[in-house]
């Protein structure tokens, strides 16, 4: 029983494999089906659609490529290293030993849990080589290849009834104060001005100039600090590697079905 039991596992890693095997096909095929527009050609775009008396209703997928641009509000700054940037992520994990019992048997375990974290929301532009600008909406997506700015692990110092991580102070029973703790990682990641940036997306002007965001009707959204040459070598790769591994898991999967079923 537990070799088909085992055989049904393996096909349905083989079923999620498959599921991020289309989308990566999908999202390969986005980039080359969309067009890399220059700011003018949107504005040119965006006139047309003024023309026919759509003002404010412009909305074209389109690729766009530039270099990160602080808002008008001025640079963010990133909570724990301190570095100006357009856009940052952090997160502080409690690393903690756990004890479990099993076939009687005392076992201790590490563990870790997201104790704090904040992924900035707030937009950016991308400018070309002109000065020419066009606004970012990044709506809490991650760009990929993102900078790591801290990676550092503190072994926990003692019992307090607050913990103060990179200057945030983090409530005792949040953090979990006790002989358990091992103690804290810290990450962050970073996008500085002037970072080149890839951008599939969807350009609109509902609240003025130019901004490229997330689809509204569902789509593709990716920013990259990738070039899209880099990104859909990377997504073929991916592709190729999924493809062979939920071919291997499914015929992996039915054999030990069958033969669990014929024991």
């Amino acid at each position: 029983m537990a070799l088909w039991i085992t055989g049904l596992v393996v096909i349905a890693v083989g079923a999620i494999g498959f599921y991020f095997m289309r989308r990566t096909r999908r999202e390969l095929h986005a980039m080359i089906g969309t067009e890399t527009l220059s700011i003018p050609e949107l504005e040119r775009l965006r006139g047309i659609s003024d023309e026919v008396g759509a003002r404010g209703g412009f909305r074209k997928i389109a690729e766009v490529v530039g270099a990160a641009h602080p808002r008008p509000e001025g640079p963010l700054v990133a909570e724990l290293s301190k570095s100006e940037c357009v856009w940052y992520s952090f997160e502080v994990l409690r690393q903690y030993e756990d004890t479990e019992y099993r076939d009687g048997e005392r076992h201790t375990v590490r563990r870790s849990e997201r104790v704090a974290g904040h992924t900035s929301w707030e937009g950016y532009a991308v400018i070309d080589e002109q000065g020419r600008t066009i606004g970012v909406d990044p709506n809490g997506t991650g760009p990929d290849g993102a900078e790591q700015t801290v990676s550092r692990f503190e072994p926990y110092q003692g019992q307090q009834e607050r913990v103060e991580l990179f200057g945030i102070k983090i409530p005792g029973f949040l953090t979990g104060n006790n002989s358990s703790t091992i103690g804290y990682e810290y990450k962050e990641w970073v996008i500085r001005p002037g970072r080149r940036l890839y951008i599939l997306g969807e350009v609109h002007d509902k609240i003025g100039p130019l901004v490229v965001a997330k689809p509204e009707g569902g789509g593709h959204f990716i920013i990259s600090t990738r070039t899209e040459q880099e990104l859909r070598a990377s997504r073929e790769k991916r592709h190729r590697y999924l493809s062979i591994g939920v071919i291997a898991a499914v015929v992996i999967g039915a054999g030990l079905v069958i033969g669990g079923l014929a024991i």
